[in-house]
């Protein structure tokens, strides 16, 4: 009775096995495995060092003023032994930026700071401006990566967090002039024309304390002028305050773009409550009657537990500001 029995599971295993095309299903899974691991090693080793610029050009500054290049840099993440992030990130003084915003996330190790001010010790020599995200100030820790689609991440707790030494980092950034946004607002000079900033603490810990833009003088408002609003994660309720303050630009990151995307269709998470095709991008905000140009960075790194990227290639963000059309 045994070989009938096993004759009739492998007769009945042979009548089950074949897709509707006639392959056998082993092959056709076996090749979905092999698919998939080519794909995972695509992501984790080639995508997410392929850096790239986006450029983009706004149209915001007064008729007087002359274009203006920003860079705006964000979660670069860095660990020590990233050569390639490091050479990358030191040749974009070569886009010979005006002015270098950074939205938080430099760091995803507690010895990174010696590393990250010597990748960006070219960029340190141009004017700029920095807000910091959570993992400046702790270090990131392994999760289920299925979590990650499930919804924003969970803010680390402060008393199990292991710490960051985010302090000379934002001292080293303070020595070479740039300029401190963490829930404070600060006018810088540029020729002819005053940008007005505004910064938060990273909202994804809940630590955002908007900053009214500076008053200045009863005739400020008649120099020609701009309004920045800086922040790490872009948070529906900051980007309604700071176009209800006043902002002609919102400059943030922490999405990641995404980090795993579908070809052709985009984001499936955006790591906050921004609508996922808003996680790369410059879209527009619109709050209270104003519309305002809001670029989300997809971002320079990753976590060192998810160190992959996919149809979301690594990017910094050119952005040139030219005058307003007079028509």
């Amino acid at each position: 009775m045994t070989p009938v029995a096993t004759t009739e599971a492998t007769a009945s295993v042979k009548s089950t096995s074949t897709s509707r095309s006639g392959a056998p299903l082993g092959w056709a899974a076996g090749l979905a495995l092999t698919t998939a691991a080519a794909t995972l090693a695509y992501a984790s080793t080639v995508e997410r060092t392929l850096y790239q610029v986006r450029e983009e050009t706004l149209s915001i500054l007064p008729e007087s003023a002359t274009p203006l290049r920003v860079l705006h840099l964000s979660d670069i993440h860095m660990v020590p032994g990233q050569k390639s992030k490091a050479d990358w990130l030191s040749s974009l003084a070569g886009l010979k930026p005006d002015l270098v915003v950074n939205t938080g996330d430099n760091l995803s190790h507690k010895k990174a700071v010696g590393p990250l001010l010597e990748a960006l010790e070219p960029l340190l020599k141009v004017p700029g401006v920095f807000v910091p995200g959570s993992n400046d100030y702790y270090a990131p820790v392994f999760k289920n990566p299925l979590r990650y689609f499930a919804g924003p991440s969970i803010a680390p707790k402060e008393s199990t967090a292991q710490d960051l030494p985010w302090a000379d980092m934002f001292s080293a950034f303070g020595a070479a002039g740039w300029v401190d946004l963490t829930n404070r607002a600060q006018s810088v000079g540029f020729g002819g024309l005053r940008i007005d900033f505004t910064g938060v603490d990273d909202p994804h810990l809940d630590r955002d304390r908007y900053a009214p833009y500076p008053s200045g003088s009863s005739t400020s408002a008649e120099a020609p002028h701009i309004r920045v609003a800086v922040a790490h994660a872009p948070y529906q309720r900051v980007l309604d305050y700071f176009t209800e303050g006043g902002a002609d630009l919102i400059l943030a990151g922490h999405t990641h773009g995404g980090q795993v995307c579908v070809p052709g269709y985009g984001a499936l998470i955006s790591n906050c409550d921004l609508p996922t095709w808003r996680a790369r991008g410059l879209t527009q905000w619109e709050q209270g009657g104003r519309s305002v140009p809001l670029n989300v960075s997809a971002g320079i790194g990753t976590s060192r537990f998810a160190p992959i990227r996919f149809a979301c290639r690594p990017e910094a963000v050119l952005l040139t500001l030219t005058p307003r059309s007079t028509r």
